[in-house]
């Protein structure tokens, strides 16, 4: 999560939200990376989870991420839960909870739906006061910012 935390505050310096992802295969090595993009780039996909998604499909050479497990800063939204759902990815640890979009339990459960055709298992909490503690810090920054 630790890794995930740094991506996360890449974001924050091109003044994207600071969320950032890091997917491990088999639990050792890491083969993609991701940090929100979407100010940066101009596209709302650019989220931390997809791009580290799609680094990892390029790394293995397939789109089945059977032996990944994503570490992100913040529960996905609908988007990156479906993502990871459609990837195959067997396993999602994310720090704090997104109580207006997330996906993984808190607004939308996409990743344990039972029609789905595959569950991703969730451990969600780790590092959860860290990274909240910046996303706050962001987001009173811009209000802040907006104030002057």
């Amino acid at each position: 999560m630790q890794l995930a935390l740094e991506e996360a505050r890449l974001a924050q310096a091109h003044g994207d939200v600071p969320i950032g992802a890091i997917a491990v295969l088999d639990g050792a090595q890491v083969i993609g990376r991701g940090h929100n993009r979407r100010e940066a780039d101009g596209d709302p996909t650019a989220h931390a989870e997809m791009l580290a998604i799609r680094q990892a499909a390029q790394h293995l050479g397939h789109w089945r991420l059977e032996r990944v497990t994503l570490y992100c800063t913040l529960e996905p939204c609908a988007m990156c839960a479906g993502a990871m759902v459609l990837a195959r990815l067997p396993r999602l640890v994310y720090a704090a909870h997104d109580p207006k979009t997330g996906a993984a339990g808190s607004l939308l459960n996409v990743l344990d739906h039972p029609r789905l055709n595959h569950q991703v298992m969730v451990r969600s909490g780790v590092l959860q006061d860290l990274c909240a503690a910046e996303l706050r810090s962001f987001f009173a920054a811009l209000r802040a910012q907006g104030e002057k």
